[in-house]
């Protein structure tokens, strides 16, 4: 699955960019980026493990969210020089592909959940 393996590589990414964060921020924001980052990958593998569409669709809601909080703590990061505009440059870019992959999976199932739904309108 797509959004499966970029969110993983989004978390390869991530730990290249924690080895260079101080050692002061090993148990701050270091290890909330850690939690943020793996949540999205094991979200997305946890929903697609489900069989409703709801249920796949909670936990794909829950790795979008996590991915925001990736893209926020990165942004922050970059504001207090531990990474650079480019190094968050490439990690939005990254951010941004497994966002789009998510929002498919999304759709997707709203739209085959909502296909199931009898008509009670007659």
């Amino acid at each position: 699955m797509n959004a499966y393996i970029e969110a993983k590589k989004l978390v390869q990414m991530t730990y290249m960019l924690l080895q260079n964060f101080p050692q002061e921020e090993q148990y701050a924001l270091c290890d909330q980026l850690r939690r943020a980052v793996i949540s999205v990958p094991s979200n997305i593998a946890e929903g697609m493990g489900r069989y409703s569409d709801k249920e796949q669709s909670h936990f794909l809601e829950i790795a979008f969210g996590s991915l925001m909080e990736v893209s926020a703590q990165l942004d922050l990061a970059k504001d207090i020089r531990y990474i650079s505009q480019s190094d968050l440059d490439a990690a939005d870019e990254q951010i941004s592909v497994v966002a789009a992959l998510l929002s498919g999976l999304r759709n997707k199932r709203k739209a085959k959940s909502e296909v199931n739904i009898p008509n009670v309108n007659h």
